[in-house]
């Protein structure tokens, strides 16, 4: 058992201090028996931060149990808990034990109230980081937050099970089949999440493998297939015609990105996000190529452009600029709004999307001209498969694309008819 020692009072203990070592004067913990309860010392620190330990034995072992630190605990209240502590190991009770216990209960119990849309903001935090551009975390917030918050937003991430997935898919996986599926992606992700940080340790029920694919038919066999409307390909000679006779930067922007196969965000940019659209120094008048550039392209990866003459001359009669100059800005001169050439479909009453264009030039190059499908396919800046990846490995097909590209100036400015009698272009021996 601890000695007694004489009882300090406050004062006495509010100068007690570090100690200094005799031989090398060196300064280091001293810990100060204070009386009144045998083990009770305060501890002093080189920095003379004082704290209280209670020394004494439990289950035949030696142990220095912390009592909080002085003065935020008085002289008092330190003999107080001293002597709390000295009464629950008479009883059998081991006070470090205790406290452990008690700190992981009051984790258990902050893990087990952890609700979804909780978990669902911590992990579109983390998951930010990775996306490409703002407009990914507007997306998983605004799906969740429509179609899964409302059903299990304040429900424990522990206690969700199946019932609460299907409240969320039910109502949506036949009518809006990809909206739910990726709906459906986003909360196993989330709720995997969760089982690593220990808020839950159920299986997954947002999963698809062997799990949701026994209760909802796959979404490949009854999505909808959704299409751009797309201006039929023989009613594209007529609107050509009619773009070039208005005038304005929206007309041109347009015609350039017609007759590129481009899309929206490579010509003119994405306000959305602060991401500008075609500039000069991108244009090589005298090689007649305009190189996208990796950043701004869906594949990420940079791609040339081949320009047709009709192309050229375009960008011949605009105004040149800066390196770094917009060739088709807004009206203020800055990044044009998203609406700035669907807007000019409607005031030429064209029931088509900017993107349908695309679909009208891939429904040409099927269905009037003999070439190999790679050529459009490249042409679209489309790296979907084995054989366009090998073609973008030799050169990009760039001097057959030119001619496909030039084909379609013809067919946009003239009608030329279906060539039936086209050579075909092969993708092999790419230029």
């Amino acid at each position: 058992m601890p000695k007694k020692v004489r009882e300090l009072s406050a004062t006495e203990v509010r100068r007690l201090t570090h100690a200094i070592s005799e031989a090398r004067g060196k300064a280091y913990n001293a810990l100060h028996p204070v009386g009144g309860v045998s083990g009770l010392l305060l501890q002093v620190t080189p920095s003379n931060a004082k704290s209280w330990i209670y020394r004494t034995m439990i289950a035949g072992k030696r142990r220095s149990i912390g009592l909080g630190a002085f003065p935020d605990v008085t002289l008092a209240q330190a003999r107080d808990k001293a002597r709390e502590t000295r009464d629950k190991i008479a009883a059998g009770i081991d006070p470090v034990e205790e406290k452990q216990a008690n700190k992981r209960a009051l984790l258990a119990a902050r893990l087990s109230t952890v609700t979804f849309v909780d978990a669902m903001a911590d992990y579109i935090d983390m998951k930010s980081k990775e996306f490409k551009n703002p407009r990914q975390r507007q997306q998983w917030e605004n799906s969740l937050n429509t179609y899964a918050i409302p059903h299990i937003g304040k429900v424990p991430v522990r206690e969700i099970e199946l019932p609460h997935i299907k409240a969320v898919l039910d109502p949506i996986w036949h009518e809006k089949t990809e909206t739910a599926n990726r709906v459906r992606a986003r909360m196993e992700n989330i709720l995997g999440w969760c089982a690593i940080h220990g808020y839950r340790t159920n299986e997954n029920p947002a999963k698809w493998q062997g799990y949701l694919d026994e209760v909802y038919p796959s979404p490949e066999k009854i999505k909808k297939k959704s299409h751009f409307n797309a201006l039929p390909v023989e009613a594209m000679p007529d609107f050509m015609d009619a773009l070039k006779k208005r005038t304005g930067t929206a007309a041109r922007a347009l015609e350039f990105l017609i007759l590129t196969a481009a899309r929206t965000n490579e010509v003119i940019g994405d306000k959305r996000i602060h991401k500008a659209g075609v500039t000069w120094q991108e244009i090589d008048l005298k090689r007649r190529v305009w190189t996208v550039p990796a950043h701004r392209m869906k594949s990420g990866k940079e791609h040339r452009v081949p320009l047709s003459d009709t192309a050229v001359n375009l960008l011949e009669a605009m105004l040149p600029g800066e390196p770094d100059q917009l060739i088709f800005p807004g009206p203020k001169g800055d990044i044009p709004s998203n609406n700035f050439l669907t807007a000019l479909l409607k005031r030429m009453e064209v029931e088509s999307t900017i993107h349908g264009f695309r679909s009208t030039f891939k429904d040409w190059a099927r269905e009037r001209t003999a070439y190999a499908d790679e050529v459009s396919e490249l042409a679209l800046a489309h790296v979907n498969s084995d054989a366009t990846r090998a073609a973008y490995a030799r050169s990009e097909l760039i001097e057959k694309r030119r001619l496909i590209m030039a084909d379609w100036e013809k067919f946009c400015t003239n009608g030329a008819k279906k060539q039936e009698n086209a050579e075909v272009i092969s993708i092999s021996g790419g230029g």
